[in-house]
């Protein structure tokens, strides 16, 4: 039976037959126009189908971010979801195929919307179909293959979800290129806004299958498939910054051997203290970094941002204290513990008290310091949350019922980049060093932009700390482009109640401090290539330390940051000419940098 919008336009172009036949000399021209009016009600029909079937499918592919965060409920699974979205997308490809759509989107001015509409469900199609379709069906194989016996992972089954997930990785990619290529601006703003919200979901979804084929080629042999692995794990404070995130202190031993995961041991700060690490990093690094003695200081190892940098020296020290070589080293904070924690549950420690995801931060980075005003005590303090964490990691990822949220989490903060990975095998180490978790500074000739700052006074006073940082590009001179760079840093400290393990200043100034105030080394990394034309802090010239990272120019200043105050530092800079944003550095630290960047207009010629 005809839908009741087909019979409408089956009425009308009878009407118009009627006509046509009582002008006989009109009989071509209006069996063209009939057929030009059928064609264009059909295209409207259809296109309001094609839109409700589009909306369906996008509403079941938003679906899936809860089911995400929450873990899948029996009554609804990605599968599912997937499968809707699926049909919704394949209803809505074949609503928009056929000649009448075919010519619409090839007709001059008023074709871009058809054009658009008929690319969108296309690419909303093979969306379903190529790429989530085989996610999901390799999601559920993986999640199914965890074994209950503590964190188990069925390599064989990683494996062999390896080509599948390359194959989405790449039809994902295209994707994304044919939607980028459909008209932006059309006389139709309903339809531009709903291929923005197409683009927008490829921008989530190309990543995170770029993740998953990089782990079904890389995880079965970090895991231990073909011989057993040996990690490095360490807790990083971000109540003190350091350039990959905070001050390295505890850590752990990680064994991995055919999917089975376990910890040999934990350690704190003291053990790896003054070991000397037997690395060289290059000249570059030694004259950028080599006051800092990082190579012998394991709380100032990593005061580059370029975590390889601080995993090789780790992996060095490991060596030198215990004789064994490391496969690796990860890093995580206790942001990242609380997101793993929302997912697997509290803690329990020793004394009975729950660690949750609500209270792991402050308690690491706050409440510890004047709950145990002992050093020995609150080190021990730390390897108790540290133990009892990693294990309830390790039990939740072999639960059915917690398994495929903890997944999910864990995605996410490898994601932020709060969980970083360095493996010691080159191969290994190329696939790792491509995503965010991977902690590298890019070098190239990309634009760029990162604000990192170390903590230079052995304050715990980062927990307070507040960035933001304005990027602007200005106008375009023989020179280049002109860019200024405004980082702001606030000093939230409050002002009394703090305990002196937090605000003492082992740095000593030579001026007079107050509890609270603290002093930061500000680090901005530019684009290879800029030449600083002038600095200013609170509006006054600055000079300020210029050296050399990764093809990088870097430029530091030394600032003492009072509590309760804000201080500015505003760079003018000459970059070579460019019409995109720059690719961002986000140093994590407690509260998150706030960043502003405004699109560039393109150079003229």
């Amino acid at each position: 039976m005809p839908r009741p919008e087909q019979g409408f336009a089956v009425r009308n172009a009878a009407r118009a037959g009627r006509w046509c036949r009582r002008r006989p000399a009109l009989a071509a021209t209006c069996a063209a126009a009939g057929l030009i009016l059928a064609g264009a009600v059909w295209i409207v029909v259809t296109g309001v189908l094609a839109r409700h079937e589009l909306l369906a499918a996008q509403r079941s592919l938003e679906s899936l971010r809860g089911l995400a965060a929450a873990g899948a409920p029996a009554t609804s699974t990605p599968e599912s979801a997937v499968r809707e979205a699926a049909a919704r997308a394949a209803g809505a490809h074949r609503l928009t195929t056929g000649p009448a759509w075919y010519a619409a989107a090839h007709t001059p001015v008023l074709g871009g919307p058809a054009r658009t509409v008929r690319g969108a469900a296309e690419a909303a199609d093979r969306l379903a179909r190529d790429v989530l379709s085989p996610l999901a069906d390799t999601a559920g194989e993986l999640v199914a293959g965890a074994g209950a016996d503590g964190g188990h992972l069925d390599l064989s089954a990683l494996r062999r979800a390896a080509p599948a997930l390359h194959e989405a990785s790449r039809s994902a990619s295209d994707v994304r290129t044919d939607v980028a290529g459909l008209p932006r601006s059309t006389w139709l703003p309903a339809v531009d806004r709903a291929r923005a919200r197409l683009a927008e979901q490829l921008e989530r979804i190309v990543p995170a299958t770029v993740e998953a084929a990089t782990a079904a080629r890389v995880m079965p042999s970090m895991l231990g498939e073909k011989s057993p692995r040996r990690y490095l794990v360490v807790f990083e404070n971000t109540a003190e910054a350091r350039g990959t995130g905070g001050l390295p202190g505890a850590f752990a031993i990680l064994t991995a051997d055919r999917g089975h995961l376990g910890f040999e041991r934990f350690g704190n700060d003291s053990e790896l203290g003054k070991v000397r690490a037997s690395v060289d990093l290059g000249a570059e690094y030694k004259a950028m970094y080599g006051r800092h003695a990082p190579t012998g200081v394991w709380v100032n190892s990593n005061v580059s941002p370029h975590f390889p940098h601080a995993a090789r020296i780790w992996s060095a020290m490991w060596r030198e204290h215990s004789g064994q070589e490391l496969d690796g080293a990860f890093a995580l904070d206790p942001s990242a513990l609380a997101g793993l924690l929302a997912a697997a549950g509290p803690a329990r420690l020793p004394d009975g008290s729950a660690v949750t995801a609500a209270n792991v931060v402050d308690l690491t980075e706050r409440t510890s310091y004047a709950a145990f005003p002992d050093t020995v005590e609150r080190k021990a303090y730390f390897l108790d949350v540290a133990r009892a964490t990693s294990q309830v990691l390790l039990v939740s990822a072999g639960d059915p019922a917690r398994r495929a949220a903890l997944f999910a989490a864990l995605r996410g903060q490898l994601r932020e980049g709060r969980v970083k990975a360095w493996s010691a095998h080159p191969s290994e180490q190329r696939e790792l060093a491509s995503h965010p978790f991977g902690g590298v500074l890019p070098d190239g000739p990309a634009p760029f932009a990162g604000l990192v700052v170390n903590n230079a006074a052995g304050t715990k006073l980062d927990y307070y700390l507040d960035r933001r940082m304005d990027w602007k590009a200005g106008r375009c001179t023989a020179d280049g482009r002109e860019v200024t760079v405004t980082a702001a840093l606030t000093n939230g400290a409050p002002g009394s109640g703090l305990p002196g393990y937090v605000t003492q200043r082992v740095d000593h100034p030579p001026y007079r401090t107050r509890p609270g105030d603290n002093r930061l080394l500000v680090s901005y990394y530019a684009t290879e290539g800029t030449r600083l034309a002038k600095a200013t802090v609170d509006g006054r010239p600055a000079m300020l330390n210029q050296m050399v990272e990764r093809g990088h120019p870097v430029y530091t200043v030394d600032m003492e940051l009072p509590r309760g105050a804000t201080r500015t530092l505003v760079l003018k800079l000459v970059e070579r000419p460019s019409d995109r944003l720059p690719l961002l550095l986000n140093q994590q630290l407690v509260q998150p940098l706030k960043v502003t960047a405004r699109q560039p207009r393109p150079c003229e010629d």
